[in-house]
């Protein structure tokens, strides 16, 4: 199937073409752009600074993939050594790069993205900055061409994949609903969708949605942070978890004018596939857990999310959802970092996890994204 007719094929959420949406974004990020500094908002630049490893790591990555780098923050969990990671819209690679050094030797990295430009950046330096600047025997990272709304055409197949990243690229797909449906099915059980992407504090008017440069730019495909709630929930991630928000400023006077008072930030998001494990609520079992110190860059305490901070060796009273996403029945990813106390046995009603008033909080806490 061609290109053109392929995106024809992506069912459309946002009430504009998706074929023109795939092809203006193609045009913006291949062509149009020629490094990040050509932005014309901080959408690609929003949170704080990355963990000060991912910072060294970045240093080593050729100048070119980082130049052609457009991002809202660094969707790279720490402690996934030996674990196989798929990065959607991958770009010039830059996060596949970092991702190749923090699973080592024994994991795999795979790229997805629809634009030749990009993929041609991300290629040409991967084999030497595995072999040479790594030192592995082998490249462990590959790049695919694809649309990231159907993952099973590129080949991905079913339960491939232990953690999904994406960086400021869902925005950008015309069909939300389907990406996450695709990550659910990529995910093995126990496995994480861990990315940063722009959203907004409503849902925004026909006239934002189809403005071209809003759309290169990350704004006018971003969704109301409550209905992607509902997606992520619906696709069978029964529980989203916030691990950082920053705000997102738009500096272009004429694009202030189209957006008017709507509201934007680059929000990282932790979604886990822990089937018959997360519940629609946080409740009470009882339950608590003790993280082991053992996730580098993390060796004193972990955060899990925006609310929740383990410090080694501390035992900490958890909901049934924590517990699983920590580790509960060793499903988790994350299970080997942490001991998990108790079971769910007794039921106690619903844990007190604190009253929320809805309204995005912006947290300085996760990975940053400007470098």
């Amino acid at each position: 199937m061609s290109a053109a007719k392929k995106a024809k094929t992506i069912h459309n959420g946002n009430g504009a073409d998706s074929s023109a949406i795939l092809a203006s974004v193609k045009d913006y990020y291949g062509k149009v752009l020629s490094t990040s500094k050509d932005l014309k908002t901080s959408a690609c630049c929003a949170a704080g600074k990355p963990h000060p490893a991912l910072l060294e790591i970045f240093k080593k990555i050729p100048k070119e993939v980082t130049e052609k780098f457009y991002g809202c923050g660094s969707p790279l969990p720490f402690g996934i050594d030996g674990l196989r990671v798929l990065d959607l819209g991958s770009g010039s690679g830059r996060d596949c790069y970092a991702a190749a050094a923090l699973v080592g030797e024994k994991g795999s990295v795979v790229g997805i993205d629809m634009t030749d430009e990009q993929l041609s950046v991300s290629r040409d330096h991967a084999s030497e900055f595995c072999t040479k600047t790594l030192g592995y025997k082998t490249c462990n990272m590959s790049f695919i061409k694809g649309y990231i709304e159907c993952l099973t055409d590129a080949g991905v197949k079913p339960g491939s994949f232990d953690i999904v990243i994406s960086n400021c690229v869902v925005n950008l797909s015309p069909d939300k609903k389907a990406v996450i449906n695709e990550v659910y099915r990529a995910l093995a059980p126990g496995g994480e969708f861990f990315f940063s992407d722009v959203y907004c504090d409503r849902r925004l008017p026909e006239h934002v949605q189809k403005h071209e440069v809003l759309w290169g730019e990350c704004l006018a495909g971003a969704l109301y942070d409550k209905d992607f709630e509902r997606y992520a929930r619906a696709a069978g991630f029964a529980d989203p978890r916030i691990l950082s928000v920053a705000p997102i400023e738009v500096e272009d006077y004429e694009l202030m004018k189209v957006v008017g008072q709507a509201k934007f930030y680059s929000i990282t998001y932790r979604l886990f596939k822990l089937p018959n494990l997360l519940e629609t609520l946080c409740e009470d079992y009882g339950q608590a857990v003790k993280y082991k110190g053992t996730i580098p860059g993390s060796e004193d305490a972990y955060r899990l999310d925006a609310g929740h901070l383990f410090e080694k060796n501390k035992l900490s009273l958890v909901c049934g959802n924590s517990a699983a996403m920590c580790g509960e029945d060793g499903l988790c990813w994350l299970s080997k970092h942490f001991e998990i106390i108790g079971d769910r046995k007794v039921h106690y009603g619903l844990f007190p996890c604190g009253a929320k008033d809805g309204s995005i909080q912006v947290t300085d806490s996760g990975p940053g994204g400007c470098c």
